[in-house]
């Protein structure tokens, strides 16, 4: 590729996903809200820029091939919060490729749009939405707009339903841990692979207790390698019973199925740092 756009640089993925996406193209634009971002890659050029903007995110896009769109507020917040950054900035960003013929939007997603499906339900990517927070009601619009910007006006779109992409640290994550370097991969497949008109596809690591089915993903070549069954053992022996009548423990959503509306689930997620280099 010629030019490749990456949002929510700054942020715990997408540092992860700077190194690798800038290896994919001739220049790599990585943008978030910061003043700015260390340890650039020869072929990286920084842009301080705002999701609710569309004028910027048109000059952004300008001339790009692909945008792998990670910016938003990771969290379940108020509505009028969210608004912004992961409501009408989701539109912004597929506004701008339409209108800069910039071929396909590779969006993370995430579980939280179905996240009160029960998780024995073992459900697949045709999943109706289920929303679990006002953040996981952005997801089902993020994603009804891909699927309509590609029925109306041919812009691919690759949705990521991501489930956990942290340490595994808590029961919930033994099924649903995405590691980082299956995150790499999915985000690879899902711009390197030829057609992809309108698709979706979960977020997970090859775990033994995965609660989600990927076999209508396929055509991606999506193949996860790491698999959290080693952190069982250790992880439930640290943890109490868990109340079977929470629907934290029963829906794919965990805490954000058991948070009220507008806050924050992340919170009861006892998530770890992680050893990343976040510039």
């Amino acid at each position: 590729m010629k030019k490749l756009v990456l949002t929510g640089a700054a942020g715990r993925l997408g540092s992860y996903l700077r190194a690798p996406l800038a290896k994919m193209c001739d220049e790599f634009v990585s943008t978030d809200i910061l003043d700015g971002v260390k340890n650039l890659a020869p072929n990286e050029r920084y842009v301080k820029a705002d999701l609710a903007d569309l004028a910027a995110m048109e000059a952004l896009l300008e001339g790009a091939d692909m945008v792998v769109h990670f910016g938003a507020i990771g969290d379940e917040a108020p509505f009028e919060t969210l608004l912004g950054p992961n409501f009408i900035g989701a539109y912004n960003i597929w506004e701008a490729a339409y209108r800069n013929k910039v071929r396909r939007v590779v969006y993370a997603s995430s579980i939280h749009a179905v996240g009160m499906h029960k998780k024995t339900e073992f459900i697949g990517i045709d999943a109706p939405h289920r929303p679990d927070t006002f953040y996981g009601l952005a997801k089902c619009f993020a994603e009804d707009l891909a699927s309509l910007y590609w029925d109306k006006r041919g812009v691919e779109a690759v949705c990521m339903r991501i489930l956990s992409c942290a340490q595994v640290s808590n029961p919930r994550a033994v099924g649903s841990w995405l590691s980082y370097d299956d995150l790499i991969h999915m985000v690879t497949r899902a711009i390197d692979t030829p057609i992809t008109g309108f698709s979706i596809v979960y977020g997970v690591s090859n775990n033994d207790r995965a609660p989600v089915d990927n076999s209508k993903a396929q055509h991606l070549g999506y193949r996860p390698k790491d698999n959290a069954e080693q952190f069982a053992k250790e992880i439930y022996a640290a943890s109490p019973p868990l109340d079977p009548t929470d629907p934290g423990n029963l829906c794919h959503g965990g805490p954000f199925a058991s948070v009220a509306l507008g806050n924050s689930g992340v919170a009861f997620l006892n998530l770890k740092s992680d050893d990343v280099a976040k510039e």
